[in-house]
């Protein structure tokens, strides 16, 4: 399964619409330069029912170089992040429960249960209540 690209998202925009792939690229290519244009100027966008794309500040901080140890100065700047939205989390889950691990009394993972209450891997639960007789 690999990345779908710019190209390849013209390409079904085109094919679905009827319009030619140079007219769909100029949309794309406005669509996406009005986004760059407002997170420039620190503008948030919204997209119902698909996401928000904003901007994050970052503080400055001391990191560590994880090759030397030593510690590093990050300088303050600012973040593009995207938000998804309740309705795209659910389309890309596809109607996925979340599950909710269990631990035993040492704190390792035995389980997990699922929004109904459903136990999942009930095998390693299985082998750590043996371990436990």
């Amino acid at each position: 399964m690999g990345n779908v690209t710019k190209k390849g998202i013209i390409e079904e925009i085109s094919r679905r619409t009827g319009l030619t792939q140079v007219d769909t690229k100029i949309i794309i290519e406005s669509f996406l330069n009005a986004i760059c244009r407002s997170l420039e100027n620190r503008r948030n966008i919204e997209i119902r029912g698909f996401g928000r794309f904003k901007i994050k500040e970052k503080k400055a901080r001391l990191a560590r170089n994880p090759r030397t140890g030593e510690q590093v100065k990050v300088e303050a700047g600012l973040k593009p992040v995207f938000e998804a939205s309740k309705e795209l989390r659910k389309k890309v889950n596809g109607g996925i429960k979340s599950v909710r691990l269990t631990q035993d009394n040492a704190g390792g993972q035995v389980a997990g249960q699922d929004a109904s209450g459903v136990l999942k891997n009930s095998s390693v639960a299985e082998s750590s209540n043996s371990d436990q007789n």
